[in-house]
């Protein structure tokens, strides 16, 4: 075995020759290599749904693409599923973290909710892929998908930030809102929804029209 200069980080050459070095995954490995700063920017908005959801039982990440930045609310949470509709990055998943605890499925939430009702679901950088007409279809198969008390949490880039995005992003974003429009669709849903803007990796309550980010977090869902 290898040894460092300083004892102290002996520990460190330990755990990789145990375990080998972490793999980001294939999503957040581009990212990382051409935009390292949105990396951390992705890494913040895990961060504070981890806060959130901090001792919660069972919960649900909605299209967790190659599922790297759940790991974050992994370490909050007692037991975490995340799911994406395509088979691939679930395959990555298991395959790149053989040690993970983290239980990781193939489902599409158009086609139908999941079997198993959740006490808190988030799904980040995934409605603004849906296109309009289907979005009535999602938000109702993600709600039934959540317990009576459940939470949810979604979030997604601003209709402002779109000028600033690139061609690629524009594309797939057929569905981005501003903060207004985000938080009245939610309220038609749940009883309490809380608006919050994010610029860079700074969540605040500030003017949203300025924000390149929004959330909405959901409460106590409007029986139908």
């Amino acid at each position: 075995m290898k040894t460092t200069k300083d004892p102290v980080n002996q520990e460190l050459i330990e755990h990789e020759e145990k375990f080998g070095p972490e793999k980001i995954g294939v999503m957040n490995s581009k990212v990382w290599s051409e935009d390292p700063k949105r990396f951390v920017f992705t890494l913040s908005r895990y961060k504070f749904v981890s806060k959130l959801l901090a001792g919660r039982e069972e919960v649900l990440e909605i299209g967790c693409g190659d599922g790297f930045c759940s790991h974050l609310v992994q370490s909050t949470v007692k037991n975490l599923t995340i799911s994406d509709y395509d088979p691939l990055f679930i395959e990555k998943y298991i395959e790149t973290n053989p040690r993970s605890l983290v239980r990781a499925i193939v489902h599409d939430i158009l086609a139908g909710p999941f079997l198993k009702k959740y006490h808190a679901i988030y799904a980040l950088d995934v409605l603004e892929h849906i296109h309009k007409k289907d979005e009535e279809h999602f938000l109702n198969n993600t709600i039934d998908s959540l317990d009576e008390n459940g939470v949810l949490i979604l979030g997604m880039p601003s209709l402002e930030s779109q000028i600033y995005a690139s061609k690629a992003s524009k594309e797939g974003h057929v569905n981005c809102k501003n903060g207004e429009e985000f938080k009245l669709l939610m309220e038609s849903y749940f009883h309490n929804v809380f608006l919050f803007s994010m610029n860079d990796e700074v969540v605040h309550t500030g003017f949203e029209k300025m924000a390149h980010y929004i959330f909405t977090i959901s409460s106590g869902k409007k029986l139908a």
